[in-house]
Formats: structure tokens, C-alpha cells, sequence
């Protein structure tokens, strides 16, 4: 998990403001304190979930430019690539805050640590562009001015000049060591009170968008379904969401995938089961008679009317490209064995992570496995990007050209927050979420309801389909179901977990 940012109220992956006072780490009389309390005050800074604001810790370029545009005024450009800050920086490129060798508008050096002699150019264009100091008197004064690359002699001199940046207790600059948050804040203070009119920051208000007028129901109802723009769509085209449950491991927790289970989940509203047959780890590779434990859970599905996939769960095996051959003769078999029903879908690689990426491994595996579904069926294909499902930037900028494709992202609420709701607002996929859970990323770390909740209204507002990690009686945080328990006569809701019950009410 990449570190949150530490500034600007309105970004996505920011958290909510704490009044400086309010920080644990920002003591009266640090000499940090008036700089953070007023920036604090005029709503360009926020603070950590936990009430501190480590103003030891480090600024990035993203950070600092975001910064210094929204403190002078300047209005985000149009997003070249899916970082949070990217729209500020184009805008900061473009104003010549920074020559684009020193930034690339690519995003790949964004959240680089940022050296004070580029911080202190930045805050210089911002707010004093043609100011100019005394050479001879800073270059003599200046114990390490040697140091400074020749590009930043006018802004660092300026500044030292206008007294926006002063040395250490040595004398030095230190023109290239990153820059701490305490430092930046007093920098970009001092320069901006300088140049006076400070106006609080007013966050631009995005339009959320309008929820979804989806159609839930099952097989019967809605039918064949096909993929429209970013949305999935019933045989009437019409939006339609899928909810319900994703199996566990079926050579671990097959009895939970059997028809009395699978029974009880539409029972209480699921349209959707989504059967986990592992490839390694005791699944299907070294154990081929697991599949027909999938077959029994897919069979069972379509009688209660609900929509199934098909999941090739490959995790520890984490490159796609590994059980190809597999993939294919098994992926056939079942399109065959399915091309006559709607309830199917295809998850075609569960989470693809390691030294893997989307153009050498995934899209290439893919690109191999569809056609042979599709020599029977046009049913929806899920497909899963790097990074366990979380890559769909990647798959944005080179996507499968086929029909009835959606892409897979799989979070978790004690892990995965406001970035990754970002990365799928901004990728333009089609996106199905085949797994989620309540808990951390790897199973456990407790129950995350309120930001679990903060993902089913993000997925309700976007008529994104889901199915929940995962229906067991698993010892950890992400199983629905308590231990031990019997579903052979349904699930009541004694045997449910915290986990469970809350998502088991979102059917």
C-alpha cells in the first residue's frame, strides 16, 4: 500500500481534514506549528486517520506541485494517465512551474521523493517568477552552493535572497536531499504570505454520478447478458447487477459449495455464485477430480436460477502463461459443456501477480483462452489484470478487442480504499468485481465494515456487479460463516459471521 498523501482536502486519496490543533505529533511551539495550523486552517492540508501529521516525513513531486498550483490559483488540466494528481501537474507543466525533463507528465516519477532545489524552483515560479537575488553575496554565504545544478541558481538564489529558504545551522542548502513536510509547509508560507491575497481552498465538487437504474432477478428474468460501454446488461438491454457469494477453495470447502449452500444464498437474495476451482495448491492441476465439484456447484446454481462463474483461480501460480495448455482443454470442455446456457460466465485468470504483466503474460493468455470459449458461447469473460486484479490502468491503455468482456478487480476493505475506487472510475472498463472481502488482503486483520460500506455505495452508484470472499467456515475475518457451521438446512442467522451478516443484508 502506497503511503496517503498529506495534502489537499479534495483529492481522491486523500483522507478527511484534522484541524492542525488536533495533530498528536504538532506541539505548540514547534517551529513548524504556525505553518501547519494555517495551512491547516485555510484547507490545504489534511492529516493522517490516526491525528498525526509526521512532518518529518518526506514530499512528494505530486505532493508538492499539487500544493503550490491550488495555493496560486491554478485549475487542474484534463487527466493524461489515471494519477491522482496528474490534471495539477499538466497544469503546472504547462505554466512552466518545472521543465518536463525534471517532471515527466507520465506519472512514472510522480511519487518520487522531491530534492528542495526543485521544491524551492516550483514555489519560486508559483508566486515570484521574475524575482532575482544577489549571486555574489549567496554563493559566498552558502557553505554547499556548489552543489546547486546550475539550472536552479535564479529561483534558489531568489529565494535565499527574499528570505523564503535560509541555511542550516552549517550554512548549507542542501540542495539535493528531499524535502520534509515541515520544511515545504514553511517554504510555500512564507512565499505565499509574501506575495499576500492567500484565499482559503475551495475544493472543486465533482458530480458523483447517478446510480444506476439496474435490474437484479435471476437467469429467468433477465436471460442472455452482454456487455454495453462500461455496463453489464440483461437480454432486454437493460442494466443489471449481479450479487452473491464466491466459494472458497472447492478442494478445501466443497461442502459449502454444494446445492443446499448455494441454495441458501439465493435465499436470502443472491443472483450470483462464483465457484473458486484453484489450479494449484491441491486444485485442479495436481487434482483433476476437483472439477467435478465445480461442475456439481455450477449445476446447482442454474437450478436456483442464478448466474455462476466458472473461476480459473490460479494465485500462488501467479502467471497465467504457466497452465496454458490446461486452460485451454478446460475452458473448452466447459464452454461446451455450457453453450447452451445463460447462467455462465467465465473468470479466465483469478489474480495474476508476480513478475507478470498485461502485455507480455495476461493479455497474451488471454487472447489464447477466449477464442476457444468463444467457438461456443458469446457469455461473458472475466478477465483479471496484474497486481491481483488491480492493474486495470494497464488494461486500459491496450484492452482486449472482443465482445462481452469485462475486466476483474478484486479489493479488499481493510487494504484496498479511495485509490482503487479511483483507478476504476478513471479506467473506462467494463469492470465485475468477482471477489471482494471485508477484511485485509490477506484473509484476516478484523471486519473493515465502515469502509467495506464506502465500497457497496461506490459499486451501487455504478451499477458494479460483485461476489463476496467468501462463503466458508474458514477461521478468518473474511469467512461468512461461523465455524462449524451446518448448511444442509440453509443458513440462519446465527450461523453467519459479522462479515456475513453485512454482506449477506446487500444481496
Amino acid at each position: 500500500m502506497k503511503r496517503k498523501i498529506f495534502i489537499l482536502t479534495a483529492l481522491v486519496m486523500m483522507i478527511f481534514c484534522v484541524n492542525a490543533c488536533a495533530f498528536s505529533d504538532v506541539q505548540s511551539g514547534s517551529w513548524y506549528y504556525d505553518n501547519v495550523t494555517d495551512m491547516t486552517n485555510q484547507g490545504y492540508l489534511s492529516g493522517y486517520e490516526d491525528g498525526t501529521f509526521r512532518p518529518d516525513g518526506t514530499v512528494t513531486k505530486a505532493e508538492l506541485v499539487s500544493i503550490v498550483g491550488r495555493i496560486a490559483g491554478l485549475q487542474e488540466s484534463a487527466k493524461q494517465n489515471n494519477h491522482w494528481a496528474d490534471g495539477m501537474v499538466q497544469t503546472a507543466l504547462t505554466k512552466g512551474l518545472f521543465d518536463w525533463d525534471e517532471i515527466p507528465p507520465t506519472a512514472q516519477t510522480y511519487d518520487e521523493p522531491i530534492t528542495r532545489q526543485l521544491a524551492v524552483k516550483i514555489v519560486m515560479n508559483a508566486f515570484f517568477k521574475d524575482e532575482r537575488g544577489d549571486y555574489n553575496r549567496v554563493s559566498s554565504s552558502v557553505s554547499d552552493f556548489a552543489q546547486l545544478d546550475g539550472r536552479y541558481y535564479d529561483s534558489m538564489i531568489a529565494a535565499y535572497c527574499k528570505g523564503i529558504v535560509y541555511g542550516d545551522d552549517k550554512g548549507n542548502l542542501n540542495p539535493k536531499s528531499s524535502i520534509t513536510r515541515a520544511e515545504a509547509c514553511a517554504i510555500i508560507m512564507r512565499a505565499a504570505s509574501m506575495k499576500g491575497d492567500l484565499k482559503p481552498y475551495e475544493p472543486t465538487v465533482t458530480e458523483q454520478p447517478k446510480p444506476q437504474t439496474t435490474r437484479k432477478g435471476g437467469v429467468s428474468e433477465n436471460g442472455a447478458l452482454h456487455v454495453d460501454g462500461t455496463q453489464l446488461m440483461n437480454e432486454n438491454n437493460e442494466p443489471v447487477v449481479l450479487h452473491g457469494m464466491s466459494s472458497h477453495g472447492l478442494q478445501w470447502f466443497g461442502n459449502f459449495a454444494a446445492e443446499n449452500a448455494v441454495k441458501a444464498t439465493a435465499d436470502y437474495g443472491a443472483n450470483l455464485f462464483r465457484c473458486a476451482m484453484y489450479t494449484d495448491e491441491g486444485g485442479y492441476i495436481s487434482n483433476p477430480s476437483v472439477k467435478d465439484t465445480l461442475i456439481n456447484a455450477v449445476d446447482s446454481a442454474i437450478r436456483q436460477d442464478m448466474y455462476v462463474i466458472i473461476d480459473w483461480h490460479i494465485l500462488s501460480d501467479g502467471n497465467p502463461m504457466q497452465h496454458i495448455d490446461d486452460a485451454v482443454d478446460f475452458f473448452g470442455e466447459m464452454s461446451e459443456r455450457y453453450k447452451d446456457s445463460n447462467a455462465v460466465l467465465y473468470e479466465i485468470c483469478n489474480e495474476p501477480n508476480g513478475n507478470v504483466t498485461w502485455n507480455d503474460n495476461v493479455k497474451p493468455y488471454a487472447e489464447t483462452v477466449i477464442p476457444v470459449i468463444r467457438a461456443n458461447t458469446n457469455a461473458i469473460i472475466l478477465v483479471g489484470s496484474p497486481t491481483w486484479s488491480q492493474d486495470l490502468h494497464e488494461a486500459a491503455k491496450n484492452p482486449i478487442n472482443a465482445e462481452n468482456i469485462m475486466y476483474t478487480c478484486h479489493f479488499y476493505a481493510g487494504t484496498h480504499t479511495d485509490w482503487l475506487r479511483q483507478r476504476i472510475a478513471d479506467c473506462g472498463l467494463p469492470v465485475f468485481v468477482s471477489e471482494w472481502g471485508t477484511s485485509a488482503a490477506d484473509g484476516n486483520g478484523g471486519v473493515y465494515l465502515d469502509e467495506a460500506q464506502r465500497w457497496i455505495d461506490f459499486m451501487n452508484e455504478r451499477g458494479i456487479s460483485w461476489a463476496n470472499w467468501s462463503l466458508c467456515d474458514k477461521n478468518e475475518s473474511s469467512a461468512a460463516l461461523v465455524n462449524g457451521a451446518n448448511v444442509n438446512d440453509g443458513i440462519s442467522e446465527d450461523e453467519l459471521t459479522e462479515s456475513g451478516k453485512f454482506v449477506f443484508k446487500n444481496f
